[in-house]
């Protein structure tokens, strides 16, 4: 895998994530590995991009289940959707704002990358089995080749996240552990 053709894309590392109970990966450690791919990324002449979500502008679907806030509920503060500090972005790496699980509908996403030249995108964040996979199954139909960071990512529950490491993330790339994504690089 060449640096210079590869997008690191980290999904929804903000604070109305971040503060929330995942698992298996406590949201401190998936906030430190990915600050690591981070930092190698672009040393090595690659593209990071952080993805965030507009909490208050994200599309509520009628549903059985609802993951996201009451529609009822009062507006989060701008600070929800900022990425935390400890995430480790920089002023040069690319800010995607999106209004739903995945980060390329409805974003210059897509656009931005091929621009540079970037054929491989190596993905973490929060939460594995929605904007992580929704992410993926996106770059896939559009030609990406795909590194999942397993322990750079996690969900609001363990199930969910080994479920999607086992059964989905195989089928579309390549599932590997930070340390073993930095020694590709």
């Amino acid at each position: 895998m060449e640096a210079i053709n590869t997008a690191l894309v980290l999904i929804d590392l903000q604070h109305s994530n971040v503060e929330r109970t995942l698992a298996p990966h406590a949201s401190q450690r998936v906030v430190e590995n990915c600050a690591r791919l981070a930092q190698l990324v672009r040393r090595k002449g690659g593209t990071v991009v952080y993805v965030r979500v507009l909490v208050n502008e994200l599309r509520q679907q009628p549903a059985d289940i609802s993951v996201g806030r009451a529609p009822s509920a009062p507006p989060l503060p701008a600070q929800a959707w900022e990425i935390v500090a400890g995430a480790g972005r920089q002023d040069d790496d690319i800010v995607i704002d999106k209004r739903q699980w995945g980060a390329f509908h409805g974003t210059s996403l897509d656009q931005q990358l091929r621009r540079l030249g970037v054929r491989t995108i190596i993905l973490g964040g929060i939460a594995t089995n929605f904007g992580v996979e929704s992410t993926a199954r996106a770059a896939q139909d559009l030609g990406y080749a795909l590194v999942f960071a397993e322990d750079a990512m996690s969900s609001i529950k363990a199930e969910m996240h080994q479920f999607a490491v086992q059964n989905i993330f195989p089928i579309l790339g390549r599932v590997r552990g930070t340390d073993e994504v930095l020694a590709m690089l």
